[in-house]
């Protein structure tokens, strides 16, 4: 009843707004915003041509040309992914950028194909296809995403940020073949531009507060200029204008090897991708499902053969803005259209490109560490939804957090292997993700078990279905009585129900319990229900499983205004009708959607609030009932039902 009262047809207008991801901002604050992500971006943007060019001999000339394709393409490849067009796109603040995973194998087809522009078209080849195949595999792996719980998910995500975070150290230390650890000013740059950004996240709110990194890479670079640290040398040498045209160096040639090689890196970084999408879909607090990966992957595919075609290579989402996503808190995806504007131009206009290539490794390290550990917390965060009190999701995260770091930490393990391996191998990213998928899907899908696992404590055991028939009323209680909140006379009447047949049996026990129960009764249980939104939540106060249900719509990190605009509905409900407004927040998309049901709900009758609440309640503890039975048949776990329901 009170679930169809906020239709389909009503979230779109929820207080007359629109998501902050589809708000349009003013054009001087796109340009400012998509500025600061170009100049986070671009050294990430240019390190792959630049590697590439150098391990297959490419002339300097060469490679001027192939940085520029390199952001004219990322331009357009960032564009479709956060403007979308038919199912292509996210529609994401999430933008393109050749991915490292691809450097190795293009290297080892390059000089397979005899090195320098010879090799430079069999890459190409390669490319295109792998793009198209890319782009038509799409849905299928947007249907996979069942097999991306938050164990997954959050896994991934806190590894490409911790994965990250070397390549940010290493620029702090003066990068590449500058590298020098010991040097004072090198420390000075990262760390001043470091400290400025925190500096200004503290002092400042609003658009002073936004622009940080902004900030702390410009005054970072005015600095190393005023001491003689930063050189534009570069730019008087480079021409006005200069376009990339379609097959620059000459037709694409194909090879059947290189075209595997390659459709085995965009399948992997498919998987970053999807990491990616789900991390930022959790910063800017909107809902990923099946389609939204598909689209994603689309747009990857198609940008990756337009970089086969326009002299670039394989695109995926970038995971060192996602970062910055985090720590501006601008959510609009039109920042990364301004963003994709501005690298077109800087592919067109080298002399542009040169002056953003003159910011120093050292200021560029600073501002990188920290985006790079913004995405690690991301993933924490994500991985607090996760169930720890089962030992399946210990393994799976801390093995392939463990492998992960091994990669990271010692890169020159990926030599041990044979080369086919090496691309799994040559990235801790890779690995790690790949691992965290496979072992949840070892763990969670693969057998029938033994049993319906129910509940469980670490270094227990669990508890499964026989063994519930041969519990003591007080062990029943104990297990089942969190499934509501307060009283625990609905897992005690259930009790009485024994023998279940089944899990489902277990359920509809619970169910005519609480329908069941005097009206008295069932008023007094909707009491103990904890406000929507509240600190007592947040703060734990309330019991896991609560806290768990509202952090599922980010209702535990609400901003001030968002609080306060929960506690005048709430309180509004709770001084009309006597008890907390109950709401089953899984079933939601956004924390709008739940006030406007709140709103909506004000206006009914007492008696039917009484009902409205009731049918509430049953719902949570349906959901937490699914969280209980994490490892049963035929009942999966919550996150799962909420991935194949998409």
């Amino acid at each position: 009843m009170a679930r169809s009262a906020s239709s389909k047809t009503d979230q779109p207008k929820t207080h007359g707004r629109r998501h902050p991801v589809d708000q349009m901002l003013p054009v001087p604050k796109l340009a400012v915003y998509g500025f600061q992500h170009v100049l986070a971006f671009y050294a990430g943007a240019v390190i792959v041509p630049i590697l590439l060019a150098s391990a297959i001999g490419l002339s300097e000339q060469q490679l001027i040309h192939l940085i520029n394709a390199d952001l004219f393409t990322c331009g357009i490849a960032s564009i479709i992914q956060a403007q979308g067009f038919w199912k292509v796109g996210v529609r994401l603040p999430l933008l393109q950028g050749v991915t490292f995973t691809a450097v190795s194998p293009m290297i080892a087809i390059g000089m397979a194909a005899g090195g320098g522009t010879d090799g430079l078209l069999v890459i190409y080849g390669s490319v295109i296809v792998a793009g198209l195949a890319t782009f038509l595999i799409a849905p299928w792996f947007g249907r996979l995403i069942k097999y991306f719980p938050p164990v997954v998910t959050g896994s991934v995500i806190t590894i490409i940020g911790i994965a990250l975070l070397p390549v940010g150290a290493l620029d702090a230390v003066g990068g590449g073949a500058a590298k020098d650890p010991t040097n004072g000013r090198y420390l000075a740059y990262a760390l001043g531009t470091l400290a400025l950004i925190v500096i200004m996240q503290r002092i400042f709110r609003g658009f002073l507060a936004t622009i940080a990194v902004l900030a702390g890479l410009v005054v970072g670079t005015l600095v190393a200029w005023a001491l003689g640290d930063a050189h534009f040398d570069a730019v008087a040498g480079s021409a006005w204008v200069g376009v990339t045209s379609p097959f620059y160096f000459g037709l694409p040639k194909f090879s059947i090897a290189a075209i595997i090689s390659m459709i085995v890196v965009m399948l992997i970084t498919a998987v970053e991708t999807t990491g990616d999408v789900f991390a930022t879909g959790e910063i800017v607090d909107k809902k990923v499902g099946r389609e939204d990966i598909s689209r994603a992957l689309r747009a990857d595919g198609l940008a990756t053969t337009l970089g086969g075609v326009l002299n670039s290579f394989p695109y995926t989402c970038f995971a060192e803005n996602v970062g910055l996503v985090r720590l501006t808190r601008i959510k609009s995806r039109y920042v990364v259209v301004a963003a994709g504007v501005i690298m077109i131009l800087l592919g067109m206009l080298p002399k542009a490109g040169a002056i953003v290539a003159g910011i120093p490794h050292p200021v560029l390290g600073g501002a990188a560490l920290a985006m790079f550990a913004t995405v690690a917390v991301v993933g924490i965060q994500t991985l607090s939804r996760v169930d720890f009190n089962d030992h399946r999701n210990i393994v799976i995260v801390g093995t392939s957090l463990g492998l992960a770091m091994l990669v990271t930490a010692q890169p020159d393990i990926a030599k041990a292997v044979p080369e086919w391996a090496q691309i799994i191998l040559g990235s801790g990213i890779t690995l790690g993700s790949l691992t965290a998928i496979l072992l949840n899907i070892l763990f969670h899908h693969v057998g029938k078990g033994r049993g319906a696992a129910v509940a469980g404590t670490p270094g227990h055991g669990e508890i499964r279905l026989n063994r519930v028939n041969e519990m003591s009323q007080e062990e029943f209680v104990a297990a089942f009585g969190q499934l509501f909140q307060g009283p625990v006379w609905a897992a005690e009447n259930a009790y009485t129900r024994r023998p279940y047949a089944d899990t489902q049996a277990l359920r509809r026990a619970f169910q005519d319990a609480l329908f069941g129960a005097t009206p008295e009764q069932q008023r007094d249980l909707m009491t103990h229900y904890p406000a929507l939104g509240s600190a007592a939540v947040a703060e734990g106060e309330t019991g896991q499983m609560s806290a768990r249900d509202q952090a599922t719509v980010g209702l535990t990190r609400l901003a001030d205004e968002d609080s306060d605009e929960f506690l005048r509905v709430t309180g509004e409900y709770e001084r009309k009708f006597g008890f907390p407004l109950i709401v089953c927040v899984r079933d939601m998309h956004s924390r709008e959607e739940i006030l406007h049901q709140g709103e909506i709900r004000l206006h009914n009758s007492p008696a039917q609030e009484h009902a409205a609440a009731l049918i509430e309640i049953a719902k949570i503890a349906s959901h937490r009932f699914d969280d209980l039975v994490a490892g049963a048949n035929p009942i999966h776990a919550a996150r799962l039902q909420r991935f194949e329901n998409l």
